[in-house]
């Protein structure tokens, strides 16, 4: 039996340039554009891409995603989860810092759990702290 792979954050320089491009989701419906990211406030990687998403003809919200999830190429992102659950992610302010624990909210919505990847290193971080910047 193969060991399990680790997914790779991609770098930061990398997620940067997706500003702008059209997201897919696992099935390949489009879901949003890459707005912006956030960064890990301590090691400066790259934790989640912000998406616009369209919520109708007038309003849109913004939303994250694991960027650990996300590759680009060919002009758009590919993210490894459905629109639906994307659309119903928690809202964010991509302007504003994450802190511990709306970042954990946002990790259980994905079924991240709180010993793994990024929810295992957000929950060492103590109650109320900034956990991810925007990047």
């Amino acid at each position: 039996m193969s060991e399990p792979r680790v997914r790779q954050v991609p770098p930061l320089g990398e997620a940067r340039s997706w500003r702008g491009l059209a997201v897919d989701d696992i099935a390949g419906r489009e879901v949003g554009t890459v707005a912006g990211l956030f960064v890990d406030a301590s090691g400066g990687s790259a934790s989640w891409l912000v998406l616009k998403c369209r919520r109708g003809r007038f309003s849109s919200s913004f939303v994250v995603v694991p960027a650990a999830d996300c590759a680009g190429g060919g002009g758009r992102v590919w993210v490894g989860h459905e629109r639906d659950a994307i659309r119903r992610a928690p809202l964010v302010d991509s302007r504003r810092p994450l802190l511990r624990e709306h970042e954990l909210t946002i990790c259980a919505h994905y079924g991240i759990g709180k010993r793994v990847g990024r929810a295992a290193a957000v929950a060492e971080r103590s109650g109320g702290s900034i956990t991810s910047r925007p990047g």
